[in-house]
């Protein structure tokens, strides 16, 4: 039976030193060829082709803005980092980029639709139907009439919710909120197109529904027993156990020589 012997020394160290050497070739290979993947021109990104419903941004500035901060070409630019770039542009919501052999990126967007202002009236916070906050210059904005919503931090969701449940409420007598605000105490608090600031109080939003349309079906007959309308009204607080307290225009229970008085709570029915 034939026995193979070792190989030398000398032989180990030949093949060792060869197959580090092929290695190194290789990985030199493959760097001089990722070198000239960055390098060559002809991996541009040639084209950036911009998509969606866009009403406060247009693809030209688009490009023109985004492109200086797409670092590499077609092959390695990073999709993610030119999302965000997209992004940060004014009234953009989402984007969603992808590459489009040969040397194209085509990038879908969708932009905020303000459905109102959030904050005081020196910000520029909106709040888009989803119930986010986004930041943009609002003379921008087209619609007219937008409310204005407040709160804490966090809550612009609950608060347009809010006023959805609340405008048709109020629209039945003919007002529209322009203003609404969850107090920090978790309280409500309605600014109506008349000027009229009325109280709600607190609770679940259907307690606050609740409450508030007890208070819309009496309010007209109230205004009628003072030949008022509602459009009359100046303030009123639901915030009352057994009914609501509310000051009109022009109408007082008690006078002390020419002075006005609040107008006296009104009982549920």
């Amino acid at each position: 039976m034939a026995h193979t012997l070792p190989a030398p020394l000398d032989v180990k160290l030949m093949n060792l030193t060869a197959s580090v050497l092929f290695v190194g070739g290789v990985l030199l290979a493959l760097a001089a060829g990722a070198w000239w993947v960055l390098r060559y021109p002809g991996f541009a990104v040639a084209r950036i082709v911009v998509q969606g419903d866009l009403v406060h941004n247009n693809a030209v500035t688009l490009r023109a803005n985004v492109a200086p901060h797409l670092v590499g070409n077609f092959f390695t630019v990073d999709l993610r980092a030119a999302r965000d770039a997209f992004e940060q542009v004014p009234w953009v919501r989402r984007a969603e980029v992808r590459r489009v052999y040969p040397g194209s990126l085509a990038v879908q967007l969708q932009e905020h639709e303000a459905v109102a202002y959030w904050g005081p009236e020196s910000g520029s916070a909106l709040v888009n139907r989803f119930g986010e906050v986004f930041e943009a210059n609002t003379g921008d904005v087209e619609q007219d009439g937008l409310p204005r919503l407040l709160g804490p931090a966090g809550s612009s969701m609950d608060v347009l919710e809010m006023h959805g449940l609340l405008r048709p409420v109020f629209k039945s007598l003919g007002l529209v909120v322009e203003t609404l605000e969850l107090t920090g105490r978790g309280g409500w608090r309605v600014t109506l197109d008349t000027d009229a600031v009325v109280e709600l109080g607190g609770g679940t939003p259907q307690e606050v529904v609740q409450r508030t349309q007890r208070f819309t079906r009496t309010l007209t007959q109230v205004a009628a027993q003072y030949g008022r309308r509602v459009d009359a009204l100046e303030s009123a607080d639901l915030r009352h156990a057994g009914g609501y307290a509310l000051r009109m225009r022009g109408v007082t229970t008690v006078t002390v020589g020419d002075a006005p008085a609040a107008v006296a709570g009104v009982r549920r029915r």
